[in-house]
């Protein structure tokens, strides 16, 4: 793609989505550009990816053609105020935080521009991010075409009604925590069994993402493949019975509401 995508911010997020547009070869690092506060939080992502960096956040609204918001969401405000007189007519801007909306943005920027409410996830690092789109219904289908390429360079898109955002942030948004601290667990759990933790850790995180692949993969249900390891009598039905005992799913779905329910303050 011939493009510049630029990056006001250069935190985690914007680290993990510029670390999976490298790797796909979307655009040559020269065709990146990003802007943060210190030199120290530049220095990383531009040794390791050779991409454009400054301090300047107006350098990054004239030079891109793609501009993605990646500060916190208390700082949209002040960093739109400060580039709405310099955002072009045919630029999309492209806001990655929990609660800002559409109608904010294109509110604080003052005039009619072309906006895009995005929710990607950390594992974009790895070429395996999960992200939700929202257009604004003048973005062109081109632009959207290319938008979207952006966000299938480190994994998976979709688009959904913004009404969903807050699902969506709580689905996949958070969701590696919750991952993460299960995989903690399984190995916590290989480890009162005597395998050694830097093996338990591996097995786990293999253990996961092959079940993920054959939920993408087979299109089963994940009830279905979830019964298909429960052998009568056996012994992961054991386990089965004391995760429903301990209210494991329950868990998870008050914790992606209580998420969900956050999010939703934010944006107020």
């Amino acid at each position: 793609m011939d493009k510049i995508i630029g990056f006001i911010g250069c935190g985690n997020m914007a680290k993990a989505m510029i670390g999976g547009i490298i790797k796909s070869n979307l655009v040559l690092p020269k065709n990146i550009i990003a802007s943060a506060k210190t030199e120290e939080s530049l220095e990383d992502v531009a040794n390791k990816y050779g991409i454009t960096t400054t301090l300047d956040n107006k350098e990054v609204v004239k030079k891109s053609d793609y501009l993605i918001l990646a500060v916190k969401p208390y700082m949209y405000e002040e960093v739109m105020k400060e580039i709405k007189e310099i955002v072009k007519e045919e630029q999309v801007i492209i806001g990655i935080a929990a609660g800002i909306s559409i109608d904010y943005m294109k509110k604080i920027l003052g005039r009619n521009v072309l906006v895009v409410k995005a929710m990607p996830n950390t594992p974009a690092m790895v070429g395996e991010g999960m992200a939700a789109l929202v257009f604004d219904k003048e973005i062109d289908d081109k632009k959207r075409e290319e938008v979207k390429a952006i966000f299938n360079s480190f994994g998976r898109c979709e688009v959904i009604d913004e009404g969903l955002m807050d699902g969506f942030t709580a689905l996949c948004g958070s969701s590696p925590a919750y991952v993460y601290m299960m995989i903690e667990a399984m190995a916590d759990g290989g480890v009162i069994e005597g395998i050694p933790r830097k093996q338990a850790y591996k097995m786990a995180a293999q253990a996961v993402l092959g079940a993920a692949k054959m939920v993408l993969d087979t299109g089963i249900h994940p009830g279905e493949l979830k019964d298909n390891v429960c052998s009568p009598r056996g012994t992961t039905i054991e386990a089965v019975a004391k995760l429903e005992e301990k209210s494991f799913r329950t868990a998870i779905m008050e914790a992606m509401r209580a998420c969900a329910d956050k999010s939703r303050e934010l944006s107020k």
